[in-house]
């Protein structure tokens, strides 16, 4: 393998500021599925350069290429034995914490729902929490659940509450917890990813404000509702796994309810070197792990022919 390895783990430190800055200029549905899917594309490449680097460094030891009739050593294989260890041991931190993360994430959203379920009271998709505290959420899962308080429904009236079922109905619908989830398994695999979990969660709550704001046919109303809402409900400390139209910069997200509708994407004017560089780092990454793997597939094929 040659250099090509290195990169996928490089690439997210640029992709990453640049895939938060083209975000800003889409509009929120798009926003969300750029964050998300780069995300991805950074953390599975830059999980098969660790892959690839542990590989090589074990095929350098006997008894592991006795088991695939190699001979030593491997030709064109220029990863050092350290380099391989530092990619092994990096490899296991990044199982343990996707696992750990997947875990949270599994057994906070039960809780959650069973909590939901013993306290309140269901009525279809709603669930109402006998609460003085106004609060609302969409809870993920089979069904999705929204549970609101009776603190939240004494606070709005009945237009501003039918926009916030909107926007909680809205996270179910559009599946927005596994977007989430993508992107916190992401970050997991990479650190410099951490940084797209705010970005994205704010395009969610922005496409969620957007589809409210359509489904009451009154951007005004999304806004006053919102912004009642968050005021109501003051800080809350919350399960992530649980969205909310109270969570997140709501003076921003009420003001961009307030302006025009976003632009559709076909007409949206991007930064288009922006976009450039995100989109070199996003086909470089996942480029270049590729031919590090054939690289090495190759090496093992040289190998394999040279024993025989």
């Amino acid at each position: 393998m040659n250099v090509a390895v290195w990169l996928p783990l490089l690439l997210p430190l640029v992709a990453g500021p640049a895939a938060r800055r083209l975000a800003d200029a889409l509009p929120p549905r798009a926003a969300a599925w750029l964050l998300a899917g780069s995300a991805v594309v950074l953390a599975g490449s830059s999980t098969a350069a660790l892959v690839l680097l542990a590989g090589a460094g074990a095929l350098r030891l006997p008894p592991i290429a006795a088991l695939g009739d190699l001979r030593l050593p491997l030709v064109g294989d220029e990863v050092t034995v350290p380099a391989a260890c530092a990619a092994a041991v990096l490899l296991a931190s990044v199982a343990v914490a996707v696992v750990r993360t997947a875990r949270r994430h599994t057994v906070i959203t039960a809780r959650a729902r069973r909590a939901a379920t013993r306290a309140g009271s269901a009525a279809g998709d709603l669930t109402v929490l006998q609460d003085a505290d106004a609060d609302a959420y969409a809870l993920p899962g089979r069904p999705g659940r929204i549970v609101v308080t009776t603190g939240m429904l004494r606070a709005l009236n009945a237009e501003e509450r039918e926009a916030l079922l909107a926007h909680e109905r809205a996270h179910l619908a559009g599946r927005h917890h596994l977007f989430l989830a993508a992107c916190a398994l992401s970050a997991a695999c990479h650190p410099a990813l951490r940084t797209l979990a705010a970005p994205l969660s704010y395009a969610l709550e922005r496409w969620a404000d957007e589809s409210a704001a359509d489904a009451v046919g009154d951007r005004r109303l999304a806004a006053r509702a919102i912004g009642r809402a968050a005021l109501a409900a003051g800080p809350h400390h919350r399960a992530h796994v649980a969205l909310s139209a109270t969570t997140g910069p709501v003076p921003r997200r009420v003001a961009a309810l307030l302006a025009a509708a976003p632009v559709p994407l076909l007409r949206a004017r991007a930064p288009r070197a922006i976009a450039a560089v995100l989109v070199g780092c996003l086909a470089l990454s996942a480029a270049c792990a590729l031919e590090a793997a054939h690289d090495l597939h190759g090496s093992i094929e040289v190998a394999q022919g040279e024993r025989a």
